[in-house]
């Protein structure tokens, strides 16, 4: 109704000159009552009042009814209650606008004692009276009731008109009722009464809800060919019934048929529509769709790119999403997250990205959404490169965003592409924004936590978790945080976790324990680790292989082996089976301790009791073997993997090639390599590391760096010892020219070469007689940052010895004392043997005396010194100068040996000997050499023989000496 048309309309009488009367007042007051239109009816009401025309009894019985029908029952009552002062006695008519407004509101008792009064002023019930409260019982959900009024309606003689019947149909069909629902309708074409199209739409949405849709398509035509129009719901109904039975055609042409009668779906229905359409594929009926929507509905394109959203139609929504953006509709962020949910639940998250860089582009200013929405797509497509550097950008552009979702598709990403660090920032970053972490951001975190090694704050955030109310009702969580703990040996706060837990809930997680178990364990605290066991066995629940391995792992890493046996005898006494992983953790034990005796045992024990070798097993059993040189067990155990079906790999291999090279069996050292090739393996660096080193042990240094060349090839590069191994190769086959180039290229290509290296070149210079090149290694060094120490001084001074320049090495020593380094007898005997092999021997005597006065012992490099020089000196009063300085220095051991009967020496010298095999630099085999020499220079012969067996007796010689010396002679 136009605003203000009944005021209009009095104005309009007026102004034509006429006075509005009654009549004209009550029909405008009926109509606005009609109309449920209060204001407008009290307007007029008003007008009437002050133009001083009276009400009558149809003025209040209109203004009655349409306080009724605005749910103002209290009024209309108060009205009624007011007629008799106004000189007015209520009338059918008014019965039934009072009855009305109760029914309206359900209130049964009002609607009862209304009719009883209005029985009693001699008014019966008329058809309208039935008909108010049958609606009121059926709205109620009171059918029986309203049928029974149905029933005294016909009894009192009252004929129910189509109303009555389509209030009642509409009722009964709601309720489910629809056999009753069929009847009446009989009925009523049998009292001759005509549907209306309300009636028919009542059956039929009665008949859709009871999911009978062929009666309803029947009652449609029915309605149509009894020259009823269908409205707007009987079309709606219809077409939502035919659209789920997937009745397509139908569906279409009824839609054609209610577009034509003016009539369009709601909003929902076009959902169910489009639907429909696009699971049968109907591309042309959509478009059809669709141009109606803009023409006929006028919705907009980001309006309609929403309703085929939901109607999921989503390329064509994005088509009319994109046409839209570029006539500068405002994107409707609510689709957008529709359509992107879509591409996210199909996988197509290419087709995302585009969509969203093209919003990019085609939006003015910045867009969270956008920007949010990009960043978690590209998460999802595992494009996490591209998200980081989007998120940057937002970062950067000032635009910090509150979206939880973002962050917790960045995090998860971060973490399942091990990128611990950028997931700890951006979660750092998400608090300083002050977003609220969700559930699965603070669990993605916590375990983010643990892995980098931190479990304090994992354990923070778990106590956040729960002040928060967040559900963290997840033990593997707990498990996560006591596990973190263990590993960094802090047990007594993965203790306090476990304490937590017990607190908060009755019952504490098997895997809980196993994890404090676990945590003993890696501290080796087998006692505590054996106590949360006893709890377990008694408290619940009970305990698993994972529990008893705890308990042999806290053994292992306290070094208590010894006690494992007994542990799994009272394991067994209690009823547990030794299991295969428990087994193999003792081998591997005992393995790692070297120990071959038990190893061997284990291993027969397993395969006793049924368990089968696996592959890591054979792999510590070989490697064992191998580091304990046991060639005929090493060969066993590969035989019996090749038996069982199992291939060596190339770890076992390469142990085999570190066995057999370092017992210089070259030869099988060979064949093993070319098992390799034959097996298809690729070497890895172990494989070739080892066979250059072998070959640098058989002095074929060339072979070895064809090798390395070979080793480069295939993108490998050896560790530094094989190139010192090389080096030193080089240089004991006196190829000083290949030794530089390799040493040079290692300087050149910048690796860090440690003072070894240097005193290799050296040791290689002073044998070569290259003495200003071993000098000015002294200078490289120096600028490549490695600071000399005394042996490389010493290296240096022998250098110059060798030379004969001793006095450049007593410069060295020299320099050394200026710079306050703490001397051996290393320096010194560098300077003396350098003196002593020039034939310097006064000087060299006069070294060993300073030697002596500064504090210094003399030690088995002196001695060792001046016996050599002895040795080699041709005449016998040099020999007996050298040993008498010895003498004086407090060892005669030597000249004596020279001078006096051997036999009562050789307690003495063997009690020297003892203290020398445990020197390093092989203190007690140049000794000897040098001392040998020595009496066999002035035939000695026994004494020397007699020095020689000694020799091989305690080791210092080895025992196949006489078939090297065999072989020399021969």
């Amino acid at each position: 109704m136009v605003p203000d048309l009944a005021i209009k309309l009095l104005n309009e009488v007026r102004r034509s000159g006429l006075r509005p009367d009654i009549i004209t007042y009550n029909t405008l007051i009926s109509a606005c009552s009609r109309e449920s239109n209060l204001e407008e009816t009290m307007k007029v009401f008003d007008d009437m009042d002050s133009h001083n025309c009276q009400p009558d009894l149809w003025t209040y019985n209109a203004m009655i009814s349409v306080y009724g029908r605005c749910g103002m029952a209290y009024k209309a009552e108060q009205l009624f209650r007011d007629l008799e002062s106004k000189g007015f006695f209520p009338d059918a008519v008014t019965y039934n606008s009072l009855l009305y407004a109760f029914a309206r509101e359900g209130n049964v008792d009002k609607v009862k004692e209304i009719c009883e009064e209005m029985i009693e002023m001699g008014f019966g019930r008329d058809e309208m009276t039935y008909n108010t409260i049958i609606h009121m019982y059926g709205k109620q959900g009171q059918h029986e009731l309203g049928l029974q009024l149905y029933k005294d309606m016909k009894l009192s003689g009252r004929s129910p008109d189509v109303v009555t019947y389509t209030v009642l149909i509409d009722s009964l069909g709601k309720a489910n009722k629809i056999k009753e629902a069929s009847n009446l309708m009989s009925e009523m074409l049998d009292a001759g009464v005509k549907p209306t199209v309300r009636t028919y739409s009542a059956l039929i949405c009665g008949y859709a809800k009871a999911g009978m849709a062929v009666e309803a398509e029947d009652t449609f035509n029915c309605m149509r060919k009894s020259g009823v129009r269908p409205d707007f719901l009987a079309y709606s109904v219809m077409l939502d019934i035919l659209l789920r039975c997937n009745e397509i055609t139908k569906a279409w042409v009824l839609y054609q048929e209610m577009v034509r009668d003016g009539f369009t779906p709601d909003n929902i229905l076009y959902e169910v529509m489009l639907q429909a359409l696009t699971k049968e594929n109907k591309v042309e009926e959509i478009k059809m769709v669709v141009g109606d929507m803009k023409e006929l509905c006028g919705m907009n394109l980001q309006t309609v790119s929403s309703f085929l959203v939901k109607g999921e139609c989503y390329d064509l929504a994005v088509q009319m999403l994109r046409l839209g953006i570029s006539n500068g509709e405002a994107l409707d962020d609510e689709n957008l997250l529709s359509i992107l949910s879509s591409y996210s639940s199909s996988g197509r998250n290419k087709e995302a990205c585009e969509l969203l860089e093209f919003l990019k582009e085609h939006t003015e200013g910045p867009s969270k959404l956008i920007t949010e929405a990009l960043v978690v797509v590209l998460c999802e497509a595992c494009q996490l490169d591209a998200a980081l550097k989007e998120y940057s950008n937002a970062r950067e552009s000032g635009s910090f965003s509150r979206s939880s979702t973002m962050y917790e598709s960045l995090i998860r990403c971060c973490e399942e592409n091990k990128l611990l660090t950028e997931a700890s920032q951006i979660f750092t970053e998400m608090r300083f924004c002050g977003v609220e972490p969700s559930e699965c951001i603070m669990k993605c975190m916590i375990r983010v936590y643990c892995k980098m090694g931190f479990p304090e704050t994992a354990h923070c955030l778990i106590n956040q978790a729960e002040v928060q109310g967040l559900l963290l009702d997840n033990s593997i969580i707990y498990v996560d945080v006591i596990e973190a703990y263990g590993k960094v040996k802090l047990w007594q706060k993965a203790e306090s976790v476990v304490g937590n837990v017990r607190q908060r809930y009755m019952n504490v997680d098997r895997k809980i324990w196993n994890a404090l178990i676990q945590a003993y364990a890696a501290s080796g605290c087998y006692e505590r680790a054996r106590a949360v066991f006893n709890t377990m066995m008694r408290d619940g629940p009970s305990p698993t292989v994972d529990s008893i391995n705890g308990l042999l792992e806290a053994l292992v890493v306290d070094g208590r082996l010894s006690e494992i046996y007994v542990v799994i005898e009272e394991l067994q006494d209690m009823g547990f089976k030794i299991s295969k992983s428990s087994i193999l953790l003792m081998l591997d034990a005992f393995a790692e301790a070297g120990n071959l005796f038990e190893v061997k045992k284990i291993y027969s024990g397993m395969k006793a009791a049924g368990y089968f070798p696996t592959m890591h097993l054979y792999r510590i059993m070989i490697r064992l073997f191998c580091k304990g040189k046991r060639v005929r067990d090493v060969e066993a155990i590969v035989s019996e993997m090749e038996e069982a079906g199992f291939k060596p790999d190339l770890s076992i291999w390469n142990s085999m090639l570190k066995l057999y090279s370092g017992i210089e069996d070259y030869k099988r050292t060979a064949q093993i390599y070319q098992q390799i090739i034959e097996a298809g393996l690729e070497p890895n660096e172990d494989t070739y590391n080892t066979l250059i080193i072998m070959y640098c042990r058989d002095r074929r240094p060339e072979e070895g760096l064809s090798l390395m060349h070979e080793m480069r090839k295939v993108g490998l590069e050896p560790k530094l010892d094989t190139f010192k191994s090389l080096i030193s190769a080089f240089g004991k086959q006196e190829l000083l020219e290949q030794a530089e180039e390799l040493f040079n290229d290692l300087l050149l290509k910048g690796y860090k070469l440690d003072r070894s290296f240097y005193h290799t070149m050296m040791k290689i210079y002073r044998n070569s007689g290259n003495h200003s090149k071993a000098e000015n290694l002294l200078s490289m060094m120096k600028k490549a940052g490695v600071k000399p120490t005394i042996a490389t001084m010493h290296l240096l001074m022998v250098s110059y010895g060798s030379s004969g320049q001793p006095q450049q090495a007593e410069n060295v020593l020299a320099n050394l004392k200026e710079i306050g380094l703490n001397l051996t007898t290393l320096p010194y005997s560098s300077l003396i043997n350098a003196y002593l092999q020039n034939g310097d021997y006064n000087v060299g005597i006069q070294k060993l005396m300073e030697m002596k006065m500064e504090g210094l012992e003399v030690d088995h490099r002196i001695w060792t010194c001046f016996i050599r020089a002895a040795s080699l000196s041709q005449h016998t009063g040099e020999v007996i100068v050298l040993l008498n300085a010895l003498r004086n220095a407090g060892f005669d051991l030597p000249i004596r040996l020279m001078t006096e009967k051997s036999e009562l020496l050789f307690s003495e010298l063997e009690s020297c000997l003892d203290k020398l095999e445990p020197v390093e630099d092989s203190a007690a085999f140049n000794f000897v050499n040098s001392l040998v020499d020595l009496l066999w220079a002035f035939e000695h012969r026994a004494t020397a023989s007699w020095v020689f067996q000694l020799a091989v007796k305690k080791n210092i010689y080895r025992h196949d000496v006489f078939r090297y010396i065999l072989a020399l002679i021969g």
